[in-house]
């Protein structure tokens, strides 16, 4: 198993909690849709980072196909038009 997880700094403050709960709506709403994406969980971060989302895939071959998948490349331009910085990392469990 691999998780998966990012944190996102919001570029506009003003929009801040409506873009997050649409990121949220958005990635959570991958699983089931995307082969290999066992659970996305979103929620509002801290310490310096807005937004951050956990993800379990199957395996690497699942974040492989995940991180080109059409479902999640729509949402990436979505979270891409409304984040200013971004910080990931994967590990095997």
């Amino acid at each position: 198993m691999v998780k998966h997880i990012v944190l996102w700094k919001l570029s506009d403050r003003e929009k801040a909690a409506g873009n997050a709960a649409e990121m949220k709506r958005l990635l959570e709403g991958l699983v089931g849709v995307v082969p290999g994406l066992l659970r996305a969980e979103v929620g509002a971060g801290f310490a310096g980072w807005d937004v951050a989302l956990y993800s379990e895939l199957e395996s690497r071959e699942a974040l492989d196909v995940y991180a080109t998948h059409p479902a999640h490349m729509e949402v990436k331009k979505f979270v891409h038009s409304v984040i200013c910085e971004r910080a990931n990392c994967d590990y095997e469990a």
